[in-house]
Order: structure tokens, then C-alpha cells, then sequence
């Protein structure tokens, strides 16, 4: 059986026209259908750290919570990593780690740890 060609000699591949049924297009950070509380809860908390690091560079004096969450976030973001199973989890755990070095980096720059 040879493979479909169409009138400029390309092959076809109609199973790649549309998603299939099992093909997620969204985060799920349950993705392999069983529960992971605990890596769910860090990767999140490592997110929303980062998160905090980096907004809190863009204040007047927020330098200082910039770095210790900065800190924290990428601490801990790396421990998450270590324990996360899914994509999600890890997905999460990259946006949050490259966030909080991001707040770090700019609190040193703008002032440091202390007030």
C-alpha cells in the first residue's frame, strides 16, 4: 500500500489536521490521572513566590521582598522540581524558579536583602 499523494506530490497526514481525543491542549497538572497533592501544592506555591518576587521588584522599596521571596521561590522551586511527576508540575516549577531569579537578580541590583 503506498502513501497518499496529493496533485503536487505531498504526502497527507489527516491524522494530523485535527487533535485527537487523548490530546490535551490545556495545563493539567494531573495529567497522568492520579493525585499529587503535595507536588501539585509546591509547584503552585513556587509559582505564585515567583510571582511575588517579580512583581514586587517593579515598587519603590520592594527590593527587599523581592530578594527573600526571590530566594525563597528558587529554593524551593528547585526542590518541587525534584519531587514533581507530571508536565504541569514542571511546567510550573520552570515559570516560577526563572521568575524568582528574575526578582532576585533585580532586588540585589536595586538595593539588596536589608532596607
Amino acid at each position: 500500500m503506498g502513501t497518499p499523494l496529493t496533485d503536487k506530490g505531498v504526502v497527507t497526514m489527516p491524522h494530523m489536521l485535527e487533535p485527537s481525543d487523548g490530546d490535551q491542549r490545556i495545563l493539567a497538572l494531573n495529567s497522568d490521572g492520579r493525585s499529587h497533592p503535595v507536588e501539585n501544592a509546591l509547584a503552585i506555591a513556587t509559582f505564585v513566590i515567583g510571582l511575588v518576587a517579580f512583581v514586587s521588584i517593579f515598587f519603590p522599596g520592594g527590593h527587599v521582598i523581592g530578594c527573600w521571596a526571590g530566594t525563597l521561590g528558587f529554593v524551593m522551586g528547585f526542590y518541587s522540581q525534584y519531587l514533581s511527576v507530571t508536565t504541569g508540575e514542571r511546567v510550573l516549577n520552570i515559570m516560577g524558579i526563572v521568575a524568582s531569579f528574575v526578582g532576585v537578580a533585580l532586588g540585589i541590583a536595586r538595593g539588596g536583602f536589608l532596607p
